[in-house]
């Protein structure tokens, strides 16, 4: 290959590591849109082999400067985290330099300031794809750096690159190898302890948690296999998949087409208590991810604490005050990209005895919209029967919904009146719809009753359980006397969970899998767990004999 073949394939080289570094700091979902945009005009143009900034160098350098001033003045403000400022800042440099004469002296500032980025990536997040960035940056830099060699003993001269090419590979592969092992054996500290742990947000977030439940359309949330939030409990369950209800809001409003809550703010605080910590609870440690796009906080019903919340955005991560929605909700007081916090929840057989409501809540949770279809009641007082236990009356209602009404996705158009649509026309109809028409139903006879939403599941992934967009579900709280708020569910059970495309759903598992792996082999690698493995080299464990057969 001729000189001018070495020097474009270098350039490409140096290009596309430097892209790798920028990625490693873009996926956390904190650069700011402009430099993204940006980095990637100034990607295409130099791929495309023009140089516009090579005789400007006067004014460019001045823009820069003024990029400069702005970025570190909105981290000096509070607008913006430092190192995100700092990481904008390098990737500015990168591709001011991408665009100037390729010289030596460029190419390493290329270089030098991708390595910026790069070390700013493990510290804005450091998950997986993160990893990928850097295997990307390590062997393209490595490369462009071996070629660049090349130039300067043959600058004129054909070079077949095969044999060097081969032996720079051999280099790389042996580089990266000494350094998986500096990793394991150097001592250490958790790198968690400067990572802000924020998880790859450039593809924005979808749950179906939000602020009021309405009623229609078709449910493409349960196809979506995204995670949305991990959380490890203790005593941890022996199960690879919970089945359980994590509890999100209440609603107590049905206007005939959606739910809505009622419920004052009380003031922030930093631990919320709905009941007194009992020795049986569930202790669930939350994190929350972007695709989580919501404020509430979820815990396995029924909640009795919510403590040690933290937050995490490009402004950097802080401890977040907890918000009280009386009746409905606890959610936190700041905006940010991801969450992590603490719950405590005793399981379904130790529900707690609390108070009667009063008759003024008696009153809401019994309410009926102006514009009910007058059928409605009839059809439910001719199932109830007279019963007067709730909870009898409830399991009446649950079996004539699962055996008169199909579970369904496809609805399409939006109806005047849904709730008359699902049981007496299409009598079909997803979560929202069977959770309406129960506790609408009970409403008719008496009873007091409301709408829960959150999530129903949670799959197992290593040591902890996550939970999926498609995993968001809606149901319906009874009043029972003497006991207290009830959880009673008219939704067919094959509807109550996710339901995504079988090879989407495989592949986001085994994508967890491999996540899981690497926060915890590398993420929160750390000093004991370096001494661990040294003991387990020094002193392998003796195998088993439990069970075996005398000779």
């Amino acid at each position: 290959m001729n000189l001018q073949g070495r020097t474009r394939l270098r350039l490409r080289l140096r290009d596309l590591s430097a892209t790798a570094a920028f990625m490693s700091i873009a996926l956390s979902g904190n650069v700011p849109p402009w430099a993204l945009a940006a980095f990637g005009a100034a990607l295409v143009t130099s791929l495309a082999g023009r140089r516009p900034l090579s005789n400007r160098t006067a004014w460019s350098a001045v823009l820069l400067l003024l990029c400069a001033v702005v970025l570190f003045g909105a981290a000096f403000r509070g607008a913006l985290d430092l190192v995100v400022a700092a990481c904008t800042f390098a990737a500015l440099v990168t591709a001011h330099r991408m665009l100037s004469s390729p010289t030596t002296g460029t190419d390493q500032q290329v270089h030098l300031t991708s390595l910026l980025m790069i070390a700013g990536g493990a510290a804005l997040s450091g998950e997986l794809w993160f990893g990928a960035c850097l295997a990307v940056f390590a062997i393209t830099s490595t490369l462009s750096l071996g070629l660049g060699v090349l130039e300067g003993p043959a600058p004129d001269d054909e070079v077949a690159l095969a044999a060097p090419v081969r032996q720079l590979t051999v280099g790389v592969g042996l580089a990266l190898v000494g350094g998986m092992l500096f990793f394991v054996f150097f001592p250490r500290l958790s790198w968690n302890f400067a990572a802000r742990r924020t998880p790859p947000g450039l593809s924005g977030g979808t749950t179906g948690m939000s602020d009021r439940v309405r009623l229609g359309g078709a449910g493409n949330l349960k196809s979506s296999s995204r995670v949305v939030a991990r959380v490890r409990l203790t005593p941890e369950p022996r199960t690879d998949r919970l089945d359980a209800y994590f509890l999100g809001r209440t609603f107590d409003t049905f206007d005939g087409r959606e739910w809505s809550g009622s419920g004052a703010e009380k003031s922030p605080r930093g631990t919320v208590w709905l009941g007194d910590l009992s020795a049986q609870a569930i202790r669930q440690q939350f994190e929350l991810l972007p695709a989580y796009d919501s404020r509430t906080l979820i815990a396995l019903d029924s909640p009795l604490n919510f403590s040690d919340a933290n937050y995490s955005n490009a402004t950097g991560s802080g401890r977040s005050l907890l918000v009280q929605v009386a009746g409905e909700e606890v959610h936190f007081a700041q905006n940010a990209n991801a969450y992590t916090y603490v719950a405590n929840s005793l399981p379904p057989e130790r529900r707690p005895v609390t108070a009667s409501p009063r008759l003024d809540d008696i009153a809401r949770f019994t309410a009926l919209p102006d514009a009910l279809d007058p059928r409605v009641a009839p059809l439910a007082k001719q199932i109830v029967g007279g019963e007067s236990r709730p909870q009898v009356a409830a399991q009446k209602l649950i079996r004539y919904l699962q055996r008169n009404a199909e579970y369904s996705l496809e609805l399409n158009g939006d109806q005047a009146d849904p709730l008359a649509d699902f049981l007496f026309v299409r009598k079909a109809g997803h979560c929202e719809h069977f959770a309406t028409a129960l506790t609408v139903m009970l409403r008719s006879q008496g009873f007091a009753a409301r709408v829960a939403a959150g999530f129903f599941g949670g799959e197992r992934v290593s040591n902890r359980f996550v939970l999926r967009a498609g995993d968001a579900h809606a149901w319906t709280q009874l009043w029972v006397p003497g006991t207290g708020w009830q959880t009673f569910d008219a939704t067919p059970d094959s509807g109550r969970g996710s339901q995504p495309v079988p090879l989407l759903a495989w592949l986001t598992t085994g994508y967890e899998e491999i996540e899981s792996w690497w926060r915890s082999r590398v993420v929160d690698y750390s000093l004991q767990d370096q001494v661990d493995l040294a003991r387990a080299l020094v002193r392998p464990p003796k195998p088993s004999t439990a069970g075996a057969l005398p000779e």
